[in-house]
């Protein structure tokens, strides 16, 4: 029988605790804490396709048991000193972990989002979740948008700034699908988002909602979901992965329309 870390490691690739969520063995509570939030984030069976959902699970359930661990101060000392995690005592906590994580973690409301994205935009943070979702993606623009937090259509030209500069100074590779994007391909991804933007707004209309107000925002989610089919937790569950701190990375190009967020997630309407 496979070991808790043998299981990490067939799942994120690496036995390291502390790598798993980005954090260095040296790391206070807090930031293990934030570390675990934010790779959490990426895995949360709420946000995963139908196909996806039990693999996902699979990943939440060990990065959850993974901050059991790293939480518990005679547990992490053990497996700090010894490299090692006591199986049983892990395997023996059959708790809802979707249930344990949302008490963890507070909701994301409105006034979250905007407050983090006024300190975010143009934040060396920023740059480089910028670069990494260049260099993942191979250069799709409509990767990196869909991977690079608080961002729309309109920045667009910004991160095409930035990615040029680079390119310039040899930071970054020049891939052939940044370079020789046409330019009837951006227009047809602006015309897009310009519509889901409209559409946004017109659901709003509907609701008899005003854009950026909470309870506007909690109706509007309420049914989308209802025409969806999906519980009403489960979008806000993606907004916190698109725009809660350190939110989704995409770590390999997959262009299939099934493993690519829902465009409306970039529109500032929705």
């Amino acid at each position: 029988m496979s070991s808790f870390l043998d299981t990490v490691e067939e799942l994120f690739k690496t036995r390291c605790l502390y790598e798993v969520i980005g954090v260095t063995k040296s790391a206070s509570e807090s930031v293990i804490k934030k570390g675990y939030y934010k790779t959490s984030l990426k895995v949360h069976p709420d946000r995963a396709e139908e196909s996806e959902r039990e693999s996902a699970t699979t990943k939440f359930q060990a990065l959850v048991k993974l901050y059991g661990v790293l939480s518990d101060k005679e547990k992490r000392a053990l497996y700090d000193e010894q490299g090692i995690v006591d199986d049983e005592d892990v395997g023996r906590d059959d708790r809802d972990w979707v249930d344990y994580w949302r008490v963890l973690f507070k909701k994301v409301t409105v006034d979250d989002i905007e407050a983090f994205a006024k300190t975010y935009r143009g934040s060396e943070e920023e740059k480089k979740d910028v670069k990494e979702a260049y260099e993942s993606s191979e250069g799709d623009m409509e990767l990196i948008l869909q991977t690079v937090l608080c961002c729309t259509y309109e920045d667009e030209d910004r991160f095409r700034d930035m990615i040029d500069e680079w390119i310039k100074t040899k930071e970054v590779r020049k891939f052939k699908g940044y370079s020789n994007e046409s330019k009837a391909s951006r227009k047809r991804r602006r015309k897009a988002a310009e519509k889901e933007a409209e559409e946004a707004e017109a659901a709003l209309k509907d609701i008899g909602g005003v854009a950026g107000d909470e309870n506007s925002l909690t109706a509007l989610i309420q049914k989308r979901q209802a025409q969806r089919s999906q519980d009403a937790d489960s979008f806000f569950a993606s907004l916190e992965a698109k725009y809660a701190s350190g939110g989704s990375k995409k770590s390999k190009k997959n262009k299939s329309s099934s493993e690519k967020a829902p465009a409306a997630k970039r529109s500032k309407k929705a």
